[in-house]
């Protein structure tokens, strides 16, 4: 498997994963407490561990059984015979004990055994697919909580400039250098500043209880995440990788196979089935004097299915169906993550680009913001040419954190897509490409 290191380009990409203080809750220590707390993986624990119980169940079936059986009661006897004796009520007991060793059974046990590995191959499977869904929204459950309060600081910064520039056009206003339409559109852009930080706010709490929620605990001061780890080369190298990986595809592939050894069980009931019988039996009668009856045998006993009203036609049938089903569920699997390997390559470059030009449009932006200012201090430049620029400030930098947000989302969707995220985010990957 061919991979590289591919970083998030540029300043701003940098600033995402070192623009904020080293000390705090980290990413690899929120998975692990994800991991430990949350109910998804444990509903698949118990998938796998009811998988196993089944291949105990399926080799069970060529063990050896042993019943024992026994009863006691009282028993009226009558008879015309001119010669019997024991006749009238009397006490009976009896006990016996069997057992049954299967022989021959058709392929049947043999069948269900393999049934049974690849069941549990394919709960192993689906098991690391929900661990590796789990790391996913973990990851971005945790950088979605970095975003939302980092565009909360943002959007309180835009509230108290757009403040100040209330002031200072109220202040214009009673010399006479502006109307009273310069500052009416600064009130009204105050006003929408107010409203867009109560709605960043708003999506700061549902991000933090949506993290929350995952990992069992209250968000604090976020760690700056580890750096993206390696991915695939090419678009080509990243389908490959998750047509051969994946733990979905990997888990339909298993119950494929378990559906095909499903067809073998069904077609063993054509089969004749032998089986040792072992036999010893008790049986005492109480009256006028005790009688005791014993005896002891061993047979082999065999049965052939001659006519099962079409019962076994019927279940083979529809074994052969749920193969076929199965199979086709593979060849959905295939494009699905042909589909998801493709937007999240695709859109992990395309974050990378806009984290690119959204870091050129920011400096831009505050050069324009400063200029915009001192032109307003000669008369050159309007109020609201001023509070436009203030505003294009502000939006291209919340731009630049949601396609930091975006590219380091998308590049843990490509892995999940892959089936590489099996193991806890590296700390120590390398920022540097190649």
């Amino acid at each position: 498997m061919r991979v590289k290191y591919r970083c998030l380009l540029g300043s701003a990409a940098i600033a995402m994963v070192a623009g904020m203080p080293a000390a705090g809750e980290t990413l690899d220590e929120a998975i692990a407490s994800a991991f430990a707390t949350n109910p998804q993986l444990d509903l698949q624990r118990y998938e796998t561990d009811i998988a196993r119980e089944g291949l105990e169940q399926a080799r069970s079936g060529g063990r050896t059984t042993v019943n024992v059986s026994g009863s006691a009661g009282y028993e009226y006897v009558d008879t015309t015979s001119p010669f019997a004796f024991g006749l009238g009520d009397r006490p009976i007991a009896s006990a016996q004990v069997q057992a049954v060793q299967p022989i021959y059974t058709g392929g049947r046990v043999s069948a269900g055994i393999r049934q049974a590995k690849a069941g549990i191959n394919a709960a192993k499977s689906q098991f690391d697919a929900a661990e590796q869904d789990l790391i996913l929204q973990v990851v971005t459950a945790y950088v979605d909580v970095r975003r939302d309060r980092e565009a909360v600081a943002i959007r309180k910064n835009n509230v108290d400039v757009t403040g100040e520039q209330v002031r200072a056009a109220d202040d214009r206003f009673e010399v006479g250098v502006v109307t009273r339409t310069d500052v009416s559109l600064a009130n009204a852009r105050l006003e929408g500043a107010r409203a867009a930080l109560a709605g960043a706010e708003a999506s700061r709490e549902a991000s933090e209880a949506n993290y929350q929620f995952l990992t069992s605990l209250k968000p604090g001061d976020l760690a700056p995440p580890p750096p993206v780890p390696p991915l695939p080369a090419s678009l080509e190298d990243a389908v490959a990788i998750a047509l051969d990986g994946n733990p979905d595809i990997e888990a339909a592939r298993h119950s494929e196979r378990a559906a095909s050894e499903a067809i073998e069980v069904a077609r063993a009931q054509y089969r004749p089935q032998i089986n040792i019988v072992g036999t010893a039996g008790m049986q005492e009668t109480y009256g006028d004097a005790t009688q005791r009856d014993t005896r002891v045998s061993a047979v082999a006993q065999g049965t052939i299915p001659l006519l099962s009203g079409g019962l076994i036609k019927s279940q083979v049938s529809s074994a052969r169906l749920r193969r076929n089903q199965a199979r086709n569920q593979i060849d959905v699997l295939e494009r699905q993550i042909r589909a998801q390997v493709a937007q999240a390559w695709f859109g992990y470059d395309a974050s990378l680009r806009s984290i690119e030009a959204s870091s050129r449009q920011v400096d831009a932006a505050e050069i324009a913001y400063e200029g915009a200012k001192e032109e307003l201090a000669v008369g050159v430049r309007t109020t609201l040419d001023v509070l436009d620029q203030e505003q294009q400030l502000f939006e291209a930098r919340l731009a630049l954190v949601q396609s930091e947000r975006d590219a380091y989302v998308a590049a843990f969707r490509l892995l999940r897509a892959a089936g590489e995220l099996d193991q806890p985010v590296p700390t120590g990957a390398s920022l540097v490409a190649e």
